[in-house]
């Protein structure tokens, strides 16, 4: 072989391990940085209720931190050569090893709840804050590197955009690995300790990628081709950027928390939404045929309208797998606008960082306000309406130049969908205000929205206060002063709850535990003698239920209440002794995970009496627990039996799913309990602890 072309073998092997180096960094990065951000979300959610805000606080946290490193990695390319972009990157990348695993140490674990919002953000800085930032700050700085390096990517050609979508594809597969493949077969601290693993791999690859792009051209700014600076881009633009960048990220968050409240605060559902939105950025930004303008608007102009009715109207009784299957649709059809219109109009590759700052900047000022603002000067959950509202604001801005190309036809179908979307705002405005007006009380905190209304009389209840939460019911009075104080809804005399007070108040006063406090409703079957402890750990519950509801006040025992969240209270307070403690704790349409583990069921049976019962309400329209409790109460010797009522009977409003458990074999042998139904779990199921848990198999 000639030495000419000895070297020319030699360039060739050099970008070609250059081009694997930039690849496989920018596609673990990635992974690992949306890998980490369910994983961190399910092992804080525990010490903050398990709350549906946990996700909301995280998702603001991701974003904002997401725009911090692309910041990082402009002020890197535009103020360093190449040379020490590359030395300082690696410096960093190495130092921040010295924070894994990631796994919160328990002593973070809040002491009090009074600001959880602020909590969540300091403990996620402190956890995963220096990785979480470079992991964001590494992808624009590798395909700033490429720009730099001789020869291309193959697949990509000149072209570093094509890498974003690269990215896009490894945080989306990721994301759905998670509650599939992670999730259900390994444990919290294992999925930490093997995250923590594969980000030193991750360093390892920098490294690799650092020393096979050093031959790059340029020290500094990015220049145009020819060697002439590039004109600066026109303001007007960059604001465009961030519209279309803000607006995708403002839906995002609102129709997450829309789910997270009204079904479940679980990662199946976080996932869901965050995915699509990585979807619809992998279709835009890998090529222009995936887009078509015409189409998505006509597709969102309907979308909208549904979207709007659904978060306004009253759903109640729809099928929730309706509503996330239509807000899904929707939040597409808006994302592959904004992300199209977003590639459509990106800089030339000298503009790349500058690009990917005021992108990531649109993103996290949308999750600021959806996020930290809305709780904060609203009172109730506006924040779908106001989203869809502003989101269709930017998408008419921007398309009003795309579409003239798209012929009539297509103007005329998109002008009568706009149509149709003012009268729906109109009609939605109109439908608040008079809700707003209707309902006696409205408030809101990180822990949610809830009001208080007066529902007229149908043939399934009488006229009542109601007490929700988004649109889940957590209690309700008569109004009819002759019935008012009378359980009803889920706690009714026919309930599993009703039974067990009623088997248990035979034998003298008891001593009852309630997880969950709502309205208050089982201080009704209070009598003289009998001791009635609450614990609740959003602070406006108790204010609501003892000013809007009689339940309390007019109790015959002695009660109180423990603000925080009952887990938590019960782990720092002696044995209690109750003759029943009850599980009636909800967030959305769910029990919280941290409530349902061998562990909390190990803390249960510390606090019951001798024949104690553990009452725990399941209904739930996605996820079948009772194989779940009775596979927890089976780990530490207690039999477990289902029982279930159906609407209206004895009197009940409210279909309810109760569990019930005793250690004491002849609790269920008599009586009213003898009718519950024993379970019997698969022998395959694994029973969930504080480290492990599968909402995946729990599905119905």
């Amino acid at each position: 072989m000639t030495p000419s072309a000895d070297g020319t073998a030699f360039g060739s092997a050099i970008r070609n391990s250059a081009s694997v180096a930039i690849v496989a960094s920018i596609f673990l990065g990635a992974s690992l940085l949306f890998l980490i951000e369910p994983l961190i979300a399910k092992l804080i959610l525990p010490w903050f209720g398990g709350t549906a805000g946990v996700w909301t606080v995280c998702l603001l946290f991701f974003q904002v931190a997401l725009c911090a490193g692309y910041c990082y990695a402009h002020l890197l390319t535009y103020t360093f050569s190449a040379a020490r972009q590359r030395l300082i990157h690696l410096l960093f990348l190495i130092c921040s090893i010295a924070c894994l695993p990631v796994l919160p140490s328990p002593a973070l674990r809040p002491t009090d709840a009074a600001e959880p919002m602020l909590d969540v953000l300091l403990l996620l800085l402190e956890v995963i804050g220096a990785p979480f930032v470079l992991l964001s700050a590494t992808g624009p700085l590798l395909q700033s590197w490429l720009t730099q390096s001789p020869g291309t990517v193959p697949g990509v050609g000149p072209n570093p955009y094509r890498l974003f979508a690269l990215s896009n594809v490894g945080s989306l597969l990721a994301l759905l690995a998670y509650p599939i493949l992670i999730e259900p077969f390994l444990n919290n601290g294992t999925q930490a300790r093997l995250w923590s693993g594969a980000y030193v791999a991750f360093v390892l690859a920098c490294g690799w990628t650092a020393w096979t792009t050093r031959g790059g051209r340029r020290a500094t700014m990015p220049t145009a081709p020819g060697g002439v600076a590039e004109a600066l881009v026109p303001g007007y633009d960059r604001a465009l950027w961030l519209l279309l960048s803000a607006a995708p990220s403002v839906l995002l968050l609102a129709v997450t928390e829309h789910i997270t409240q009204n079904v479940a605060a679980v990662p199946l559902l976080w996932i869901v939404p965050l995915a699509i939105y990585l979807l619809t950025l992998v279709l835009c930004f890998e090529s222009r045929r995936w887009y078509k303008p015409g189409l998505y608007c006509l597709l969102f102009a309907e979308l909208a309208v549904a979207m709007m009715i659904g978060a306004v109207g009253r759903h109640a009784n729809s099928d929730p797998r309706v509503l996330v299957g239509l807000y899904s649709a929707g939040l597409f059809a808006a994302c592959m606008i904004c992300h199209g219109e977003l590639a459509a109009r990106r800089p030339h590759v000298s503009r790349l960082t500058e690009f990917y700052l005021v992108v990531s900047g649109g993103g996290a000022a949308g999750s600021v306000l959806i996020g930290a603002v809305a709780p904060a000067v609203l009172n109730y959950l506006y924040d779908l309406p106001i989203a869809l509202a502003l989101t269709c604001a930017v998408i008419l801005l921007a398309m009003i130049r795309p579409l003239r190309s798209c012929g009539r036809l297509v103007w005329m179908a998109f002008a009568g969908g706009l149509a149709l979307w003012v009268v729906t705002v109109g009609w939605g405005a109109a439908r608040e205000y008079a809700d707003a007006r209707a309902a006696a009380v409205r408030v809101r905190n990180f822990y949610g929205a809830l009001q208080v209304v007066r529902q007229a009389a149908d043939g399934t209840h009488p006229e009542r206060m109601v007490l929700m939460h988004g649109t889940i019911m957590h209690g309700a009075e008569s109004v009819d002063p002759a019935k008012r104080c009378q359980p009803m809804t889920y706690y009714g005399p026919s309930t599993g709850v009703g039974f067990a007070l009623a088997a248990l108040q035979k034998g003298g006063a008891v001593r009852v535990g309630v997880i969950g406090m709502g309205v208050g409703e089982l201080a009704s079957y209070a009598r003289p003698g009998d001791l009635f402890r609450f614990y609740e750990i959003n602070p406006l519950i108790p204010t609501l239920a003892t000013q809007d509801f009689g339940f309390l006040t007019a109790c015959g025992a002695k009660w109180s209440v423990r603000l925080g969240d009952g887990r938590l209270s019960l782990e720092r307070e002696p044995e209690r002794q109750y003759d029943l403690l009850v599980v009636d704790a909800f967030s959305g349409d769910a029990v919280p995970v941290h409530l349902l583990t061998v562990e909390a069921f190990r803390l249960y049976r510390q606090h019951l009496a001798p024949g104690g019962i553990l009452a725990l309400h399941i209904s739930n329209q996605f996820l079948d627990l009772a194989p779940v409790v009775a596979r927890s109460g089976e780990a530490i010797g207690m039999q477990a039996r289902q029982m279930v009522n159906q609407p209206g009977t004895g009197g009940d409003a409210a279909a309810a799913n109760w569990m019930l458990l005793s250690a004491s074999p002849d609790r269920f042998a008599g009586g009213d309990l003898a009718h519950a139904m024993p379970i019997d779990p698969p022998k395959a199921l694994r029973p969930w602890t504080d480290d492990y848990s599968n909402l995946w198999r729990s599905l119905r």
